[in-house]
């Protein structure tokens, strides 16, 4: 196993286990993570989104069905399940109340890897689909500009 397939398998057990030091020793304190939420700059950041992912989903688990790695760059392609039993913070910052529905999404995630700790990592997976699950709706920022 390369060494920077071993970090990112590190953290995916680190967020299976909800372990937040563990998952934090991972990262350069300057790492950056990057998703459709938007960017986290810095460790706290990250652990923030850790932390409220958790919060939002207390039985979150990821399962990785393909990892590629090469040089310093690791690829995973996951599913990520978990029932929606804490607040979740939507687009715009609006908390979408528990619902008690699960999830199951698909996620690709790619991750910079340099001297043993990640420095950048990016997410991706479809967001309609995890808020169709969750019974969320997503409306345009301003409904008066639709079709224009």
């Amino acid at each position: 196993m390369t060494e920077a397939r071993a970090v990112v398998t590190r953290l995916v057990a680190a967020i299976n286990d909800h372990d937040l030091e563990a998952a934090m020793r991972c990262y350069t304190p300057a790492a950056a993570a990057v998703g459709p939420q938007g960017v986290a700059d810095g460790v706290e950041e990250i652990a923030f989104y850790h932390t409220h992912m958790w919060e939002a989903f207390p039985d979150l688990h990821m399962t990785v069905w393909e990892t590629v790695a090469e040089g310093d760059l690791v690829v995973l392609e996951a599913t990520v399940a978990g029932t929606h039993s804490g607040p979740f913070l939507l687009p715009g910052g609006e908390p979408l109340e528990p619902s008690g529905k699960s999830i199951s999404v698909r996620y690709c995630w790619t991750f910079t890897v340099e001297a043993d700790v990640i420095v950048a990592q990016r997410v991706y997976y479809d967001q309609l689909e995890m808020y169709s699950q969750l019974g969320a709706h997503m409306e345009p920022d301003d409904p008066g500009t639709r079709g224009q």
